[in-house]
């Protein structure tokens, strides 16, 4: 393993790292940014819904930019606009300047989101092993830093800007610096034989549509955690107001613990292997959850939800690679469209169900659609077959036919 993958390997861990704590920083601290400028509560989801829509929008502008500027340099410029629009959202003062902040930070979300997962799909190519789940675990502790970060602000009562300029002044020049030694898909002799043969590749959406699925349900699952773990508890469990902040730290450490060591699970057993367990113990957090008769059985729900989930985006994003090696970035662009997508509707969602059903029987939908997974674990396999049992997959030349028709 040469230098220059090392180096490349650490550099992109820590724009994870960076992205996990900006955006921790964000989310975390919207009670203080809807005091700030006025934000009514019938106002706020509009806001919040703004951010996921440009950042699709941002995923989908870097598909095509992937095809005249390198990854690397994308990530290279979008990392800082992300840090510098969160000291817009805590410097401002008026409702326009949060809306301007607030579009920035979402469309460069989406372009660095997508550089970022192209570069982490090459880097495993070039390795040759997986280590996509890696990357995803230094996000995972960048918003356990964030989020700890978010508390000290808001236990200290400083202003926005106060908590988001020291941040911004150490990462801004961190990243800047690291990113001297990203490393670009064609920095490197390609480590399996399938990139060059899949030279020329289209991405086919229906081969791509499963992937897109499971990407859904995941952020479904995730941000059913993050909006309503905390209201779950206390409202229907009968915690404390205290005790129902403890669900959501539980399940990002639980993320971490099961992203850092979820590379050699992958290694040992297969993504198949993986993506399924992952689904199954997902699924039965879920059901514990609903189940619960009380505080510390539903947070016993909410860490199994952590160790299960935490595996099926970043396996997503590899499989995609593996599908198309000779379109990855395009198929992770696309594909990270889906990650937003399953974010706009999970909170909604469950908080339709609640208000109309009960919020233990909502707990059960995201459950379902995690099973869903099940159905579709094949397309995580090293050598996906798009065609089921027994079909001859199709030559390169034929996979470039049609273009992105269905």
């Amino acid at each position: 393993m040469t230098d220059v993958l090392r180096r490349g390997r650490a550099s992109l861990a820590f724009s994870f790292l960076v992205q996990g704590v900006a955006f921790a920083l964000l989310v975390t601290r919207i009670p203080a940014i809807q005091d700030r400028y006025g934000v009514s509560d019938a106002l706020l989801p509009a806001f919040l819904a703004a951010v996921p829509i440009l950042a699709g929008v941002g995923s989908v502008t870097t598909e095509r930019l992937v095809k005249r500027v390198r990854p690397s340099r994308l990530l290279r410029w979008s990392q800082p606009v992300v840090l510098l629009a969160l000291l817009g959202v805590g410097a401002g003062e008026r409702m326009v300047e949060l809306g301007v902040a607030l579009a920035a930070f979402g469309l460069a979300v989406g372009v660095l989101d997508a550089s970022m997962n192209m570069l982490g799909v090459s880097l495993q190519r070039s390795y040759g092993r997986s280590i996509m789940l890696s990357f995803h675990a230094a996000y995972s502790l960048g918003g356990i830093v964030g989020a700890s970060l978010a508390w000290v602000g808001a236990h200290w009562d400083l202003a926005l800007w106060v908590s988001y300029l020291p941040v911004v002044a150490v990462l801004l020049p961190a990243v800047l610096v690291g990113s001297r030694w990203y490393v670009d898909d064609g920095d490197v002799a390609p480590a399996v034989e399938e990139k060059a043969a899949g030279e020329g590749q289209a991405v086919v959406f229906k081969w791509l549509l499963p992937l897109c699925l499971v990407m859904t349900v995941a952020y479904i699952g995730d941000s059913t955690v993050s909006n309503w773990s905390a209201k779950y508890l206390q409202d229907v469990l009968g915690s404390s107001e205290q005790m129902a902040t403890v669900p959501y730290n539980v399940y990002m450490v639980t993320t971490l613990l099961g992203r850092a060591i979820g590379d050699l699970g992958v290694r040992r057993f297969g993504a198949v292997a993986v993506v399924r367990g992952g689904a199954l113990v997902a699924a039965g957090g879920f059901a514990v959850v609903a189940a619960a008769p009380g505080a510390w059985v539903g947070m016993l729900g909410f860490t199994l939800l952590g160790l299960g989930l935490c595996v099926l985006v970043p396996q997503t994003f590899a499989a995609a690679g593996r599908l198309f090696p000779g379109a990855s970035d395009a198929a992770v662009a696309r594909l990270n469209v889906f990650n937003y997508m399953g974010f706009l509707i999970g909170s909604p969602l469950v908080g339709a169900l609640g208000d109309l059903w009960s919020y233990r029987g909502a707990m059960l939908v995201p459950m379902v659609l995690v099973l869903v997974t099940l159905v579709y674990a094949r397309s995580f396999a090293a050598q996906p077959d798009r065609y089921g049992g027994g079909h001859e997959r199709p030559r390169t030349a034929d996979v470039g036919r049609g273009s992105n028709g269905l």
